[in-house]
This record gives C-alpha cells, structure tokens and sequence, in this order.
C-alpha cells in the first residue's frame, strides 16, 4: 500500500506492502519445492534405500533398485514417505527462498561485500534456518521410506514419531544427524543459489535474445526463458550437491541408525559416523554411496525447483529479472 505524503514528490510504503511481497515469495517457495520433491520422489526413494545399505537393496544399482521396489511393492511403493515429504518441503522451501530474499536485502544494506559473497552467505543462512524448523520431519520420513513391505516398524507419521520419542530417549532423538545436516545445508543452499544466479545473469548478458523475453510486469526487463531456467538450475544442483553429499550420507546412516545392524556405530556422533563409513565402506562405495542416484535426481530437483520459484513469482506480480 502507498500514501502520498502531500507534496506529491514522496510516498511512504506501509509494511502490508512489504508483508505482500514476503507472503507471494513463501507461497512461489513453497510450490517450488512440492513440485521439485513430487517429480523425483521414486528417486528419492531408492536413494534412502542406496544410502543406508537395506539389506534388500545393498547389492542392486540404480534402475534395477527401481524395479525391485515396484516388483515388490507396487508402483506406489515408489512414493512411500512421500506424504511426509510434501508436509515438511513445503515449509522447508518456502522458509528457504522467503529467508534467502531476506537476508540478501539484510547483507546488501550492513556489508560491503561482492554480490557473491552475499548471495552464498545468504543462500547458507537460508539454508540452515529451513533445515532447523523442519528437521524432525525430514527424521520421520528418512524412517518410512526406508521401510520396505512386510517389514514395518512404523504406521504413519504420529506412530513414527511417538514411537522415535518413547524409545530413542525424547523429542532430541527427533534431531538426530542434525550437525552433518547443517555442515552439509550451508554450502549446498549457498552454492546452489549463488550458482543458479550466476548463471541466469551470464545468460541474460550473453543471450538475451535466445534465452530470454521481456518481462510483463516491469518495462525493459529481461526474464529466462523456461528451457534456460532449468539448464542453470540443473548445473547449480550438480555442483552445489557434490560439495555436500558425504555429510548427507552421515545425516541418513544417523537418522536410519535404529533400523540398522550394529546401530550404535552410528550414535556417536556425526564426525565417529563420517569415520565409521569411510573405514568400512570406503569412499565411492560409502562416502559417495548412491551419488550416481542422486546425480540424476539432484538435476531435475533444483532445475524444477528454481523454474517453479521464479515462474511463481512472475504469476504473483514479482519482478525476477536480472539480480546484481
């Protein structure tokens, strides 16, 4: 909302305005990451099982890891512990991209900072303030898709919870792999927010004719086209998860470390967790255990999801041209 101040020459923004733009940027987030999460679910799926080597599951790749479960389970075996994905990413990304947008204008307004450092800070903080709010239901679904048919634990996410609470020593055990998780969140958010910027202005600068269009809602603003919003997407979640990936196979093997042989190997911590899997499983067979997956996953993830987020934000009247 705008008042003029009498003169004509001022105006003075009241905070509703303000209060708008940060509501339609956690809505746009939020969509964003239902539609990211929805599209690569089966993935996500066989990852979680790749990762905490299920013994059904420690000897297969990951196509044959696809057909398995749907020889098993049906195809909406492939979607299990979906529901409780969409209740947390929902939040998870809508905090993200609303926080990020926040603390960019934050940093810009009290540093001095190349734009870069900005974004990459701001991506980070982002990052670990959407984690932290949403963490226990990230725990409660790593533990129903890990499950496989004939062999539940749990039913539903108030039974995982209240079981993971009762018996796993109170609401802390809800946090578990919490520390990996937040070491792993602050370059993966920050790269992949910095890297998909990056990109996007490198295009508008280089090809503002192949890969981009006016935008509607502002005069002689230049948007991505959809094909190119996914290409820098796509390239942002490559680089950024392949800087994080091990500690996301330490926050699994935490947040599994129950429904695993010798658990206690993996309730002493994230760093004795980290070592654990190295000397036993080695790198590309533990540290980097089910990468391959989560390449192809990692691509239409963030691709999706940064293509939603902006698209969103044009449906909404905001302004995502070229941010420098």
């Amino acid at each position: 909302m705008t008042v003029s101040t009498g003169s004509g020459a001022s105006t003075l923004s009241l905070p509703s305005t303000n209060f708008g733009i940060t509501w339609k940027t956690f809505v746009a987030g939020g969509i964003a990451g239902c539609c990211a999460k929805t599209t690569v679910a089966p993935l996500d799926r066989v990852k979680i099982l790749l990762q905490a080597h299920n013994r059904h599951y420690r000897h297969l790749g990951v196509f044959s890891s696809l057909q398995h479960v749907i020889h098993k389970e049906g195809f909406l075996g492939l979607y299990k512990g979906n529901g409780v994905q969409m209740l947390r990413i929902f939040p998870y990304s809508a905090i993200q991209f609303g926080a990020y947008e926040e603390f960019k204008k934050i940093l810009k307004s009290v540093t001095n900072c190349h734009t870069h450092i900005v974004k990459l800070t701001a991506g980070s903080l982002a990052g670990m303030v959407a984690l932290v709010v949403t963490y226990p239901l990230d725990v409660v679904r790593s533990r129903l898709a890990f499950q496989v048919k004939g062999e539940h634990l749990y039913v539903g996410i108030v039974d995982t919870m209240k079981s993971i609470i009762h018996l796993e020593g109170g609401t802390t055990a809800l946090y578990k792999g919490m520390v990996p998780s937040i070491l792993g969140i602050s370059p993966y958010a920050g790269l992949s927010f910095t890297c998909f910027e990056i990109m996007k202005n490198l295009c508008l600068d280089y090809f503002p004719e192949s890969l981009g269009r006016p935008c509607q809602k502002t005069t002689g603003g230049i948007i991505l086209i959809l094909p190119a919003k996914l290409l820098c997407g796509a390239w942002a979640g490559v680089i950024a998860q392949t800087t994080a990936y091990p500690l996301d196979v330490v926050r699994r093997r935490m947040q599994l470390s129950r429904m695993l042989p010798e658990s206690h190997k993996y309730d002493q911590g994230w760093l004795r967790t980290l070592l654990v899997i190295y000397r036993e499983d080695g790198v590309s067979n533990g540290l980097f255990r089910g990468l391959t997956v989560n390449y192809i996953r990692v691509i239409p993830t963030v691709a999706v999801s940064f293509a939603t987020y902006e698209t969103a934000k044009q449906m909404l009247g905001l302004d995502t041209g070229v941010d420098r």
